[in-house]
């Protein structure tokens, strides 16, 4: 796809981000693993940049078992202290901390909903909501909903600019700006 235009925030020089851009950003998901590797994900750009979570994923994946969010729920202290030593991924103890309490409550929300992707997608009915208008958001009333339910269930790391970037990421919203070549293709 060497002949498309892309969103102006693509880092054309780094391979991974374009590949990211085009084949995951804004194409709606609903398999559980992936949702919960870009909670988990999306929790740690908190206050970093998303190309710099991008561009030590395969370690994260790594580090964290696969992203399965059975495994990551039985953490140890002893294994958050490992990945706290990991110079490979981000080191921060209250990200990990909470990727591990998160897990869990991601699980009580699959119980609960019988999948996570029926919880998550149901705040639009299913739809996806595609923004055609090129602005910047950071947060919307859906993001805001979406933080506040998600915290009271007992999430950490999930303000609304984060979950903002997350309903970015897993498809249910589409901004991808007009001019680039994959607006249309998402929704």
């Amino acid at each position: 796809m060497s002949d498309i235009s892309r969103c102006k925030w693509v880092n054309m020089k780094n391979p991974l981000y374009i590949s990211y851009h085009d084949n995951e950003w804004g194409v709606p998901s609903y398999d559980d693993s992936y949702l919960f590797e870009m909670l988990v994900l999306e929790s740690f750009q908190a206050g970093l940049s998303w190309e710099c979570v991008l561009n030590k994923r395969e370690a994260f994946r790594r580090e964290f078992d696969g992203f399965d969010y059975k495994k990551i729920a039985s953490y140890s202290d002893e294994k958050r202290s490992a990945l706290a030593e990991c110079k490979d991924i981000i080191r921060n103890k209250l990200k990990i901390s909470a990727a591990v309490n998160n897990a869990k409550v991601f699980m009580s929300i699959q119980n609960e909903w019988g999948a996570f992707s029926d919880y998550i997608w149901h705040f639009t009915n299913g739809k996806q909501i595609v923004n055609r208008d090129n602005v910047v958001r950071a947060t919307s009333e859906l993001s805001d909903t979406i933080s506040k339910d998600l915290k009271k269930r007992g999430m950490k790391f999930v303000g609304s600019t984060i979950i903002y970037s997350y309903l970015q990421a897993i498809g249910i919203i589409n901004d991808h700006e007009t001019d680039c070549s994959l607006s249309g293709l998402r929704s």
